[in-house]
């Protein structure tokens, strides 16, 4: 019944340019698909799809634009309106119409027009990906703020309720077993990038659980429209692992597993065997492990770095030959000597009562190492906004090491930066153990219990290096937990970094005891993520503390108004200036590891990218809407470092010889050529 029913359509079907004796016999042999080629990068893909199914498949959906040969060849002639649309025309309705509906789209007093407005570009995607990244690419300014931070962090809190669409993978806790089959649901034949997240610390947002994978699709989003990664090429992935989020652990709603977070050992299992499952399928693929906890995050780096090819751009780490380090041990034999020797005069002489530990002197030394050998991707957007300063001020690079910094938080990311900065003064300064000695005297590091001097009890073994000595803190008239306020009027910095996730920390009397500072043009960094976490925004920073001042943020905020025609620029220190082309140039090259001189080469890339006047205009940061020629540009210099650090192993047709043969201009071209454009391909049938 189904053939007598099927065959008269089939045999009316006289217009398409297939001969009718092919379409019988290809029916009574019951292939009632056809297949299609199409670029995928710059490889073939076979499409074995038509009529309404290419329509609902948004890799390969045209909508309006497929062409008349394509609507009789794919059986969607009379499944779309007869007016065949340009990409333009088709990209000029989509602005029309999100210009409309962004006012309209909020679903309550909670929701925002950022948010509304990712739900639309979200629809889009759903069903039209080419587009979508077409409409990001050229907009990207306006965009990125909302596909990643600072709007993604809302997603993230939203994320339950703003499930539609699947998008990547959820490997979880009871998956156990059975990621090695798991892996090959994914339908692509090959991945190049995987951003995975176990959701612990999503921003400064805190544990958000299986709700976080908003933020891996939000990065490979910028991996796409910045570095021309092929959106076909992308995997984001959420590891569930559980949550100790309460609110989510009591929420009917939510949609990840209802159970407090796996530690210890039975965490690290699951993480190994997901590793080993998209290695095993995918053995050149580059996994980026995006807002772990700090508990984890250095771990797993250690833990994988030398096996696999994977990074953490915030707390990235590379085997540093220790004969570099100040302290001249050329085994970690000798290392672990030097910190036990450390451990006990230090405590012996700050702490004659402090009762020693086994464990804490494990955990001491473990993280002293992790520290010794750590380079933060993240550090790297902020060291070139800091170089950027000096330049502002109508200094040399050089001058750097003579800035005095006050850095407001402790964490991760301040100890981070803290690192980076000080090894860039060492290196300026000669790069020995005077140097690195002499960098940490620039720096006034303030958390939560004020300033951090060796007064105090138990201090982070990663923030130790940065304790101020008890005479040198009082001969500028300072204490043990003196508040911010207090140390930016005696020390009168070049410089004040937030990286505290305390929005609104800058307060007024901090800002107003920034006015005396020594420089002639002080320096505010409010980095934390997101907006509302920001230590001061840059309306409060030009008013308080006078246009003269460089402001840069984390999040985006709109440069401001100054009068008499002036304009108090807000530069955006977001890593995004980063990652895409460190993760481009990494695949590119064929690096087996990502070391500290690619990330080192891709930070001084990009403090090099701003012209002298614009520097001297306050402009420290490019704009986003350059982000494609940024990252093309750090690209090719991250691949001429794997180049010269003889960690290339070529990118397809490229060979590790003849990537070194390239020149500067050449290996920019290289990189070019292979960032994948947002173009509509052509389905042509392809007969067997």
């Amino acid at each position: 019944m189904a053939f007598s029913s099927s065959l008269p359509r089939l045999l009316r079907r006289t217009s398409s340019s297939l001969p009718l004796q092919w379409r019988l016999r290809m029916f009574l042999a019951g292939k009632r698909s056809r297949p299609f080629t199409t670029c995928e990068g710059s490889r073939p893909t076979i499409l074995h799809k038509r009529s309404i199914d290419i329509l609902h498949d948004p890799w390969f959906n045209k909508g309006t634009a497929f062409s008349i040969t394509e609507r009789d060849r794919l059986d969607l002639r009379g499944l779309l309106p007869p007016n065949v649309m340009t990409p333009r025309q088709q990209i000029d309705r989509f602005m029309v119409d999100l210009k409309r509906l962004e006012l309209n789209a909020s679903d309550g007093p909670s929701d925002t027009i950022a948010l509304a407005k990712w739900r639309i570009l979200n629809r889009l995607h759903d069903r039209n990906e080419t587009m979508y990244y077409k409409v990001l690419i050229e907009n990207i300014k306006e965009y990125a703020p909302i596909v990643y931070t600072p709007t993604v962090g809302r997603v993230c809190q939203n994320y339950s309720g703003l499930f539609r669409r699947p998008r990547g993978m959820y490997f979880s806790a009871a998956d156990h077993g059975e990621m090695m089959s798991m892996v090959y649901n994914w339908p692509a034949e090959q991945v190049d990038m995987i951003v995975v997240t176990d959701g612990s610390r999503i921003l400064g947002l805190g544990d958000l659980g299986v709700q976080g994978i908003g933020i891996a699709i939000g990065k490979l989003d910028l991996y796409v429209a910045a570095a021309g990664i092929n959106p076909q090429r992308v995997l984001p992935v959420m590891i569930d692992v559980g949550t100790n989020n309460e609110n989510l652990l009591q929420d009917p709603l939510y949609l990840g597993l209802q159970e407090h977070r796996l530690d210890g050992e039975k965490y690290l299992s699951v993480i190994d065997e997901f590793m080993e499952a998209v290695f095993t399928r995918w053995p050149n693929v580059i996994v980026q492990f995006e807002d772990f906890q700090s508990k984890w995050a250095f771990k797993l780096l250690q833990r994988y770095r030398s096996t696999y090819r994977m990074f953490n751009d915030d707390v990235q780490s590379s085997a540093i030959p220790l004969s570099n380090t100040p302290i001249h041990c050329r085994t970690r034999e000798q290392l672990c000597i030097f910190l036990v020797d450390f451990y006990f005069r230090f405590y012996a002489l700050q702490h004659p009562c402090f009762m020693f530990s086994v464990s804490h002197l494990f955990d001491f030394i473990l993280s002293s190492l992790i520290h010794l050998t750590r380079y933060s991707g993240t550090a790297g957007v902020a060291i070139a906004g800091l170089l950027g300063a000096v330049r502002a001020q109508g200094k040399p690079m050089i001058d750097f090491p003579k800035q005095k910094i006050v850095v407001a938080g402790a964490g991760s990311a301040g100890i981070g930066v803290l690192n980076a900065a000080r090894k860039t003064m060492a290196r300026m300064l000669g790069n020995n153990e005077f140097a690195f000695e002499g960098a940490r005297s620039q720096f006034w590091v303030v958390d939560a219990m004020g300033l951090l001097t060796e007064g105090r009890m138990n201090i982070d073994p990663e923030a130790l290096p940065f304790a101020r000595k008890l005479k040198e803190s009082e001969r500028h008239g300072l204490h043990e937990g003196a508040s911010l306020a207090e140390v930016v009027t005696k020390v009168k910095p070049d410089v004040l970094l937030g990286l505290s996730a305390v929005g609104g920390l800058f307060s007024k009397e901090v800002l107003e005891a920034l006015k005396d500072s020594s420089s002639t043009r002080p320096a505010i960094f409010a980095m934390s993520n997101p907006t509302q976490n920001a230590e001061c925004t840059p309306e409060e920073a030009f008013s308080t503390v006078g246009d003269h001042i460089v402001f840069a943020s984390g999040s985006p905020f709109h440069d401001v108004d100054l009068g008499n025609g002036k304009i108090g620029h807000c530069n955006q220190g977001n890593n995004m200036y980063l990652f895409p082309g460190i993760g481009l140039g990494t695949l590119l090259s064929g690096a087996r590891v990502i070391s500290d001189g690619m990330l080192q080469a891709a930070a001084q890339c990009l403090a090099s990218y701003m012209k002298e006047e614009e520097v001297l205009n306050g402009i420290i940061y490019p704009s986003i809407s350059s982000i494609r020629d940024i990252t093309k540009e750090v690209a090719a210099a991250v691949v001429r470092e794997a180049v010269a650090e003889d960690l290339a192993e070529g990118y397809r047709d490229m060979d590790p010889q003849e990537l070194k043969k390239l020149t500067p201009e050449e290996t920019v071209a290289y990189v070019k050529k292979n960032m994948w454009e947002p173009h509509y391909p052509t389905l042509v049938y392809k007969r067997e």
